[in-house]
């Protein structure tokens, strides 16, 4: 059965954004404008699929996915679609489950899911995420607590973590942010 790939663009108090929707769940939500290379991302992970422009049908998604840009804290819960190797599966797992208004370094990453010394792959899977905010990339870290790289810009990264860190005080949070959820 051929499927259907949904997407459209939305804005955002971070800027554009671009959603698309399989009929299993979210399959992308990138910040920035749809173009050539998205496109492209969207073929690669659904290659038997027919990727349409359809915001008419995404307009609830969009709605959601600008709320969560403003409050990553709310425990919006757009269903993801997640499509990449069994490695990135995984990381992606490990990252949805990192409480908001909490962080989490590469190497914990690693070590959480059994390979102490893959904190670079960890990495790497951070990188291919195309579900911004939804898988919360955003709270990973450097070792020593630093900000590191975010695919879509580092005040982007600030700005969520901080907004998070914000919504995490108010409900009356006591613990220091960097923290990573036992099991």
């Amino acid at each position: 059965m051929a499927k259907t790939i949904r997407y459209a663009s939305g804005q955002s108090s971070l800027g554009p954004f671009v959603a698309a929707m399989s009929n299993r769940g979210l399959a992308m939500l990138e910040f920035g404008d749809m173009n050539e290379v998205r496109l492209q991302a969207l073929w690669t992970r659904f290659p038997d699929a027919e990727v349409v422009e359809d915001p008419e049908a995404l307009r609830e998604t969009l709605d959601l996915a600008a709320e969560l840009v403003e409050h990553p804290a709310s425990g919006i819960d757009l269903v993801p679609d997640l499509q990449g190797s069994a490695f990135e599966l995984r990381v992606w797992k490990a990252l949805r489950e990192i409480p908001a208004g909490t962080t989490a370094s590469y190497g914990e990453i690693a070590a959480r899911l059994g390979s102490p010394r893959e904190a670079r792959e960890v990495a790497e899977a951070c990188a291919a995420n195309i579900l911004a905010i939804v898988v919360p990339c955003h709270r990973v870290v450097k070792k020593d607590g630093s900000i590191s790289g975010y695919r879509w810009g580092f005040a982007r990264k600030r700005t969520l973590l901080a907004r998070e860190h914000r919504a995490r005080l108010l409900q009356g949070a006591t613990e220091e942010p960097h923290e990573f959820a036992s099991d």
